[in-house]
């Protein structure tokens, strides 16, 4: 086997580790999820995700990030702000632009569903002997670095 098949079958092995793990955390019975609880579309969650991250953003910024048209977004962000999670608000630099940003619930949402995730995870590690945890604590250092160099990198551009 040549050092590109094996680590192709490690990369295979590693993202069917994650699904499992996907899947064990999703079918807990030990607690609700927020996330699962939420009754939110795939696309709200989305915006939500998008909003978490950038702070604000106008209409166009969003539907651009879900590859949809202003009509959509106009729809999605309608009905988040149904859920209170989201505000519309005038743009201080252009009054033509609004700007949508998470409300306090919004972020309480995203808090929680951090913390499940992170409580599962601690629930999981909470298993593992003091030697593996070391073991698993060196190589999640390393990915973050990767991650961090990810960051950094322009996207690719294509070709064509």
């Amino acid at each position: 086997m040549s050092v590109d098949d094996e680590r192709e079958r490690l990369i295979d092995q590693i993202g069917q580790i994650q699904r499992d793990l996907s899947r064990f955390f999703a079918e807990s019975p030990k607690h609700s999820s927020p996330l699962l609880d939420s009754n939110l579309t795939m696309r709200q969650l989305k915006v939500i995700m998008f909003l978490a991250v950038r702070g604000s953003a106008s209409g166009q910024d969003i539907a651009h990030h879900l590859g949809v048209g202003p009509g959509t977004v106009t729809g999605i962000v309608d009905r988040l702000i149904g859920h209170g999670l989201v505000t519309r608000r005038e743009d201080p630099h252009d009054r033509r632009v609004r700007r949508v940003e998470l409300t306090p619930e919004g972020l309480t949402l995203l808090e929680r569903i951090s913390e499940a995730g992170v409580s599962d995870f601690r629930r999981l590690l909470e298993h593992l002997e003091t030697r593996l945890l070391r073991e698993l604590c060196t190589v999640l250092d390393e990915v973050q670095h990767v991650v961090a160099d990810l960051r950094e990198d322009p996207p690719p551009t294509k070709v064509g």
